[in-house]
């Protein structure tokens, strides 16, 4: 932390005549204009100021599962590796082209 004889040092070159001012204001100015875009940034894309409480603003209706399940095939067993009618050896086929 700089103390108030710093402070005044700082002052006095900003406010000379020389030019030297201008440039330590310049360099002092980069690092606050990065922090302001950084801040703005942040804040517009977090969007921290418009926070959606899901439990609060969504009103869900619970119903019961409905639906059904048709038993397809059964495998027993470790000797089966692979599914009948993959195409796993022919990637084209895989691929349908709506006309």
């Amino acid at each position: 932390m700089m103390g108030m004889d710093g402070l005044g040092q700082v002052a006095a070159v900003v406010a000379s005549s020389d030019g030297e001012g201008f440039l330590l204001a310049l360099l002092a100015a980069g690092p606050a204009v990065g922090i302001a875009i950084y801040t703005t940034v942040y804040r517009r894309y977090r969007n921290q100021d418009k926070t959606h409480v899901f439990e609060h603003e969504t009103h869900i209706a619970a119903a019961p599962v409905q639906g059904d399940d048709v038993k397809v095939d059964e495998v027993k067993g470790t000797r089966r590796r692979r599914i009948e009618g993959d195409v796993v050896d022919a990637p084209r086929i895989r691929v349908r082209r709506v006309p």
